[in-house]
C-alpha cells in the first residue's frame, strides 16, 4: 500500500512539473503526435486498401483446362480426385460445349463462333480452394500443374499476387518509417529529461546526501518520460481519428460516383491500446537511458 501511495505521489508530481511548462509540453507531445501519426497512418491506410482488395477478389478460383483428347473416364477420375484433395473446397466442370455457348452469349459473336468447323475450347474444371492466401493458392496451383491431363493451371484472380506485393512493400516501409521516428522520439525525451537532470541537479545531490537511492531520485523522470510519451499517443490517435473522418468525407463522394460502400478503416480497439502501449514504452525507454547516462555523473560535493 505504501509503496502505491508513492507512486501516485510521483505520479502527481510528474503531471504537475508537465503543466508548470504548458508550451514545452504541448510542443514535445505535438511533436510525438505527429511523428507517430505517420506510420499509424500508413499502416491504416494499408489494411483499407487490403480490405478492399479482397472485396473486389470474390471468391479465389483456379481454372483448370485439361489436354485434347482426355477421355470422359479420365475427367471423371480427375474430377472424384479434386474432390477429395485437402485444399479444395468445391469444383465445378465446365464442358467444352458449354464453355463455347457462354462464349457465344458473352462475345456477341455468335455467328462467327457458329461458323467453325469444330469447337477449339478444352473441357475446364474450375477449382475453389479452401484458403484465399497467396501463399495456400500458389502452392495448390503448382501442385495441380504436375497431374496428368492437365494441359493449362490458370490462377483467376493473378492480379492479387501484385496487390499483395505492393502490400509486402508498403509494410516494410512503414515499419522502417517508425522505426526512424522511434529512434527520434526516443532521442526527444532523452534530451527533455537530460535537460531536466542538469536543472535540477543540487536537488539531486542534496537527496544522495540524505541517503536516497538511485531507484528513488530515477523514479519521477521515467514517469514523467512514460507520461509524455502516453500523451503523444494520445495525441497521434486523434490526429489519425481526425485525418480518418476527413478522408472518409471525401472518400465517401468518391466512392458514390462508383456505386461503392468503401470507407477507411479506423484503429481497432486492439490497435489503438498498441499505439497508446508502444508511445508510453518509447516514452519510458527514453527516459531510462537518459537518466541511466547522467545520473551517475552527479555525486554529493
Amino acid at each position: 500500500m505504501k509503496t502505491l501511495i508513492e507512486h501516485l505521489r510521483v505520479l502527481h508530481l510528474t503531471l504537475r512539473r508537465l503543466l508548470l511548462t504548458p508550451n514545452a509540453t504541448l510542443l514535445n507531445i505535438l511533436i510525438i503526435g505527429i511523428a507517430l501519426s505517420l506510420p499509424v497512418g500508413g499502416y491504416v491506410l494499408l489494411k483499407s486498401v487490403q480490405s478492399l482488395g479482397s472485396q473486389i477478389a470474390g471468391t479465389p478460383q483456379i481454372s483448370v483446362f485439361l489436354a485434347a483428347g482426355t477421355g470422359s473416364g479420365d475427367i471423371e477420375r480427375i474430377g472424384d480426385r479434386l474432390k477429395q484433395h485437402a485444399g479444395i473446397k468445391s469444383i465445378e466442370f465446365v464442358s467444352r460445349e458449354v464453355a463455347l455457348k457462354k462464349l457465344q452469349q458473352s462475345t456477341g459473336l455468335s455467328d462467327v463462333i457458329g461458323g467453325l468447323a469444330q469447337n477449339p475450347l478444352p473441357d475446364a474444371f474450375v477449382v475453389f480452394p479452401k484458403e484465399g492466401s497467396v501463399a495456400a493458392l500458389e502452392t495448390l496451383r503448382s501442385e495441380l500443374k504436375t497431374w496428368q491431363h492437365f494441359e493449362h493451371v490458370q490462377l483467376d484472380s493473378a492480379w492479387i499476387h501484385k496487390l499483395e506485393a505492393l502490400l509486402d512493400f508498403g509494410r516494410m516501409a512503414v515499419v522502417i518509417l517508425a522505426g526512424l521516428l522511434s529512434f527520434a522520439l526516443i532521442a526527444i525525451t532523452f534530451n527533455t529529461i537530460r535537460l531536466q537532470i542538469l536543472t535540477r541537479r543540487e536537488e539531486i545531490e542534496v537527496a544522495k546526501l540524505i541517503g536516497a537511492t538511485d531507484a528513488f531520485i530515477r523514479r519521477p523522470f521515467l514517469y514523467f518520460g512514460l507520461t509524455q510519451g502516453l500523451l503523444g499517443g494520445i495525441a497521434a490517435w486523434l490526429l489519425v481519428a481526425g485525418s480518418l473522418q476527413l478522408l472518409n468525407h471525401q472518400v465517401g463522394t468518391l466512392t458514390q460516383l462508383y456505386a461503392s460502400n468503401f470507407s477507411l478503416q479506423h484503429l481497432s480497439l486492439p490497435d489503438s491500446v498498441t499505439l497508446l502501449g508502444f508511445s508510453a514504452y518509447l516514452g519510458w525507454l527514453g527516459a531510462w537511458f537518459s537518466v541511466s547516462q547522467h545520473l551517475w555523473q552527479i555525486e554529493p560535493r
